[in-house]
């Protein structure tokens, strides 16, 4: 992770008499700078080196993300993504509220806005937002979508752009939306989070996570800070490397429990996948290296149904699905 550039000052604040007018309070409209752009090379900039978190809320989110960004110390180097369910044309008073409660600067996201460490942006509401090599997009939504899901599209663009310097955040609200992105988060081997379902206003979004089995933390929103820290500290922290030997044999020790604790034999898994999963739960652990897990997983045996879910990976999923195979005899397979 690279260190976090200068953060631009705010440039806007909400007129203080509005409310003593009888007038409607009006958003604050903080602005960026516009960013240098790069020496054309003919190719896409690289991703930027820092956390980009997306965090999705619906009902009753407010009051979580009051209470996320009032305990989020700025000057962390990680950029935070908000999307919620509004409606077109809808004007946020979002900026204005959110700005009362961190130091970054709040703005409503615009297409192609390059995404800069240490601050907030805010997804415009009836539109999915989708990110390229760290710049947003405000994208139409599919005139065929039955039901908006804007945060399951930003998060699934955030996986898929940021891998592991992706996380993703589900607060407050009703209904699913987010469960998918977040499990597209953690196959990239990104950081998923969920608020505690007890203390959001509207359990149904953060519970359906929970239960979909996508979420490394679950945390009252006010107790996010040190989990996401902890993470970004992880992909910054050189591991010593171990002699290959060891690393062998240790990895085959994991694979005995794996075996003893789910009666499937790893040995033979792709090594890729391996060693990426292993990675994925050591960062959200904040584990430095293979034998220190080993040890985890020893003390910890419950960290073992972990691993075991995240080896499944997503593109087998169909080999799993009892009804897909069923559809697939019924109106795939020729009749006898």
């Amino acid at each position: 992770m690279t260190a976090a550039r200068k953060t631009p000052r705010k440039t806007a604040t909400a007129k203080s008499d509005a409310k003593n007018k009888g007038a409607k309070p009006q958003p604050v409209k903080a602005t960026l700078p516009p960013a240098k752009p790069a020496p054309s090379t003919g190719l896409l900039s690289e991703p930027p080196g820092f956390l980009i978190v997306g965090i999705g809320a619906s009902a009753g989110g407010l009051e979580a993300m009051e209470e996320f960004f009032r305990h989020m110390p700025p000057g962390r180097g990680m950029a935070f993504v908000v999307v919620s369910h509004q409606h077109a044309g809808h004007v946020s008073l979002l900026p204005s509220l959110l700005s009362k409660y961190t130091a970054m600067p709040v703005v409503e996201a615009t297409d192609g806005m390059p995404v800069e460490p240490n601050c907030v942006y805010l997804a415009p509401g009836g539109t999915n937002m989708a990110i390229l090599h760290g710049t947003l997009h405000i994208m139409e939504p599919h005139s065929q979508e039955r039901v908006p899901l804007p945060i399951d599209y930003f998060f699934r663009s955030l996986a898929e752009d940021q891998k592991q310097r992706a996380v993703g955040i589900i607060l407050s609200g009703t209904g699913t939306d987010g469960t998918l992105g977040l499990r597209a988060v953690k196959a990239e081997s990104g950081m998923t989070i969920a608020q505690e379902p007890q203390s959001a206003k509207y359990q149904g979004m953060p519970r359906s996570a929970i239960t979909a089995g996508v979420v490394d933390v679950v945390q009252p929103a006010s107790q996010m800070s040190e989990p996401l820290s902890a993470y970004a500290r992880s992909l910054t922290r050189p591991s010593p490397p171990l002699p290959e030997h060891d690393t062998s044999h240790t990895l085959q020790k994991i694979f005995i429990l794996l075996r003893d604790r789910t009666g499937n034999d790893f040995a033979l898994y792709k090594e890729n996948t391996i060693n990426r999963r292993i990675e994925r739960r050591m960062n959200v652990h904040q584990i430095e290296n293979l034998k220190q897990y080993l040890r985890f997983v020893l003390a910890n045996p419950h960290e073992l149904d972990a691993l075991f879910q995240e080896l499944l990976i997503g593109v087998t999923s169909f080999f799993r699905d009892p009804q897909a195979f069923e559809v697939f005899v019924q109106k795939a397979l020729p009749s006898p």
